[in-house]
């Protein structure tokens, strides 16, 4: 019985203090929270692309002319090597 009391007496000092008269605080506007949302964007390293690969099989005959053939998967590649091979070629000779 001694063990009873205290917890009643302290189970009706916790309802007496937690269910109090919900009209005497001041009325507050019930707005719902919005959730602050932090957007965070994705930081992607751009790497920058191998240059596309372009083989060369550079012949050379009898009377030191030179030919090649070319071959890749970038035409656009492709079609600059050639240039730059005509340029080295056409400087080779005039020296």
């Amino acid at each position: 019985m001694k063990n009873v009391l205290p917890g009643f007496l302290l189970a009706a000092v916790l309802v007496t203090s937690c269910g109090g008269n919900p009209s005497s605080s001041p009325a507050k506007p019930e707005v719902p929270a919005v959730p602050k949302v932090i957007v965070e964007k994705e930081r992607v390293e751009e790497e920058e692309p191998l240059p596309p690969e372009v083989k060369i099989r550079l012949k050379r005959d009898g009377k030191d002319n030179y030919s090649w053939e070319l071959s890749g998967s970038d035409a656009d590649e492709i079609l600059k090597v050639n240039e730059k091979l005509k340029k080295r070629l056409t400087q080779g000779k005039s020296q």
